[in-house]
């Protein structure tokens, strides 16, 4: 970056979790990177979960530490081994505010969004089986109240500006463990235990375990999530004003 604390669109569309990945790759082999990555991160959330729940079954506290340790350190992990590829998105809302801060256009946000929920659907019936339970095992969780909905759009906009935070102030080789350290401290003091990512909402339906979600509580939690975007963009704009030259078109 010419100037690493004022980069410009078209720097910041190569960034990870800003862009599309410094490697400049197709959109194809993009897709597959959101797509595994969703489904890997979705394997840790659920997959930590179950395992969670059967070595401590009786302390609930204990299996939610267990759950965030391992989700925060496999997303750490991910966004490292992903970020040049596609930019380690793995989350709509990511996306989202990328495409509204013109850093992809609206033909990939589309597919990355299809990708990431396709890819986090296939994580959650892969965890499922690692466990010997069925593949596709609807949750019956109920998760519905307006705490739950505040402590949903608090995450998202929390975890957008980290990002964007860090990127668009020289420091993108820290996102990985930023992103990690909000998502794992995120479990802890909303009472949501922040999921702040549509596509990993969608697919937690599909798991009756620790970490499942009612089908019918999804909605709510997705639509928070979106208004936690749209107000964490208007906050980047206004807290980290840049050189908009170079913006990728529609």
């Amino acid at each position: 970056m010419n100037d690493p604390v004022r980069p410009t669109d078209a720097e910041l569309a190569t960034q990870p979790e800003t862009g599309t990945g410094q490697l400049g790759l197709d959109l194809g082999r993009r897709l597959v990177a959101e797509a595994l990555g969703t489904c890997l991160l979705i394997i840790a959330v659920v997959g930590s979960g179950i395992m969670a729940s059967r070595l401590s079954p009786d302390d609930v506290g204990l299996q939610l530490l267990e759950n965030a340790a391992a989700t925060a350190c496999a997303l750490i992990g991910l966004i490292l081994m992903f970020g040049a590829v596609s930019g380690a998105h793995f989350n709509p809302v990511v996306t989202l505010v990328d495409r509204l801060l013109g850093t992809i256009s609206t033909r990939d946000t589309i597919l990355y969004a299809i990708a990431q929920t396709i890819g986090g659907c296939a994580g959650t019936g892969l965890a499922n089986v690692m466990f010997e339970l069925d593949a596709i095992n609807v949750s019956t969780r109920t998760r519905s109240s307006g705490a739950l909905w505040l402590s949903e759009v608090i995450a998202t906009v929390g975890l957008l500006l980290v990002i964007h935070g860090c990127v668009r102030t020289g420091r993108a080789s820290v996102v990985p463990f930023a992103v990690g350290a909000w998502i794992g401290g995120a479990y802890w003091f909303t009472s949501s235990t922040s999921f702040a990512n549509p596509a990993v909402t969608v697919a937690r339906t599909l798991s009756d375990t620790f970490a499942g979600i009612d089908p019918a509580s999804a909605p709510m939690f997705i639509v928070m999530q979106v208004v936690g975007a749209l107000i964490a963009f208007g906050l980047v704009r206004f807290l980290y004003p840049h050189d908009h030259s170079g913006s990728t078109d529609a």
